[in-house]
């Protein structure tokens, strides 16, 4: 009787443990919290080259909110509780110096075009602010950068062009050089370097972020890698250059299969959980999230307005003798290249 008795006293206290516990929540119902309340920014999804690919930017041909082969669609950026996202116009490396201006204009189409398409669930901006206000509306802010500094085919006035047409960010480099820029290829020392890094052309000061890539050979160095090694990258950043420079930059539908346990954009929420588990603070889980990259694009703004103040837009042209193709024709160019006054 006395041991009925105290199994009975043993069951009771573990049961008002419990109780007293499942109010604590789980490190994914933290990450999902965090998530709600502080949009995550993803710097690159190539999901509109993706389109070009399977349906040649056909819309009609699929249904984007359940299309399945792909990393990205809405129900899974709805699952991901992805708050921004940059779309990428991903411009071809064989398309330099030929028709690089082309495939970009075409792939900044298809990504306006989608985002008319579902009205419910992306809404385009081109500021920080703007991604602020269609988070808080239940919306995927919605914005483009171009893929490959080949893409203005070395001319200021086609940037200023994406520029109007709403592109707010262009990569230096894809895998190829430009006259203005080295890619990552010259470290790797499969392309012979042409400027050293960048030119005076291709410089400017920043105090930036570096948004994690998961490519899994950029992750492991080789074809597979883990949601826990992408942490790894996370945490490396976060010790060497701080919680304020780290961002995410996925390059989802860019490469053919994910990190396992973060296959594609609706796993978010489980890279989020083990940061927690890491110890990492709320504040530096926003800062990761959003915080990071709205800071840096507000700065970004503020050098823009200022920048447009001056009357007269930058007339500096690439040397012709560094470009130089058959496809190209130098209309109206001179002869030796103007320089910065």
């Amino acid at each position: 009787m006395l041991l009925k008795f105290l199994t009975a006293l043993l069951l009771l206290s573990l049961m008002q443990c419990f109780e007293k516990h499942t109010d604590i929540p789980s490190y994914q119902e933290r990450a999902e919290q965090l998530m709600k309340n502080t949009a995550l920014i993803d710097g690159h999804n190539d999901m509109p080259w993706q389109l070009r690919k399977r349906v040649h930017n056909d819309l009609s041909a699929i249904d984007l909110k359940t299309w399945n082969v792909t990393h990205t669609n809405i129900e899974k950026l709805r699952a991901g509780l992805v708050g921004a996202q940059f779309w990428v116009a991903y411009v071809p490396c064989n398309a330099q110096n030929k028709d690089a201006v082309r495939h970009a204009l075409e792939q900044i189409d298809v990504i306006k075009r989608m985002v008319q398409m579902f009205p419910e669930d992306f809404q385009l901006t081109t500021t920080a602010d703007g991604i602020t206000e269609a988070f808080h509306s239940g919306k995927i802010a919605s914005l483009i950068g171009v893929e490959g500094g080949h893409g203005i085919d070395n001319s200021l006035g086609a940037l200023r062009m994406f520029y109007e047409l709403g592109v707010r960010y262009l990569t230096l480099t894809h895998v190829c050089n430009t006259p203005w820029a080295d890619s990552s290829k010259v470290d790797a020392g499969s392309v012979k370097p042409g400027v050293n890094g960048l030119s005076d052309f291709g410089k400017a000061n920043n105090s930036g972020i570096v948004m994690v890539n998961f490519y899994p050979n950029f992750i492991s160095c080789n074809g597979t890698a883990t949601l826990s090694q992408v942490a790894d990258h996370l945490d490396h950043i976060r010790n060497v250059a701080g919680a304020d420079h780290v961002g995410i930059g996925s390059d989802f539908d860019g490469f053919d299969r994910g990190p396992i346990g973060l296959e594609d954009v609706s796993k978010y929420p489980a890279l989020i959980a083990e940061l927690l588990q890491r110890n990492w603070s709320d504040n530096d889980i926003k800062k990761l999230l959003g915080l990071n990259f709205l800071r840096v694009f507000k700065k970004a703004e503020e050098v823009s307005r200022q920048l447009q103040k001056i009357n007269m837009p930058s007339n500096y042209i690439i040397d012709q003798e560094k470009v130089q193709r058959p496809c190209r024709t130098f209309l109206g160019y001179p002869s030796a290249a103007f320089h910065h006054p």
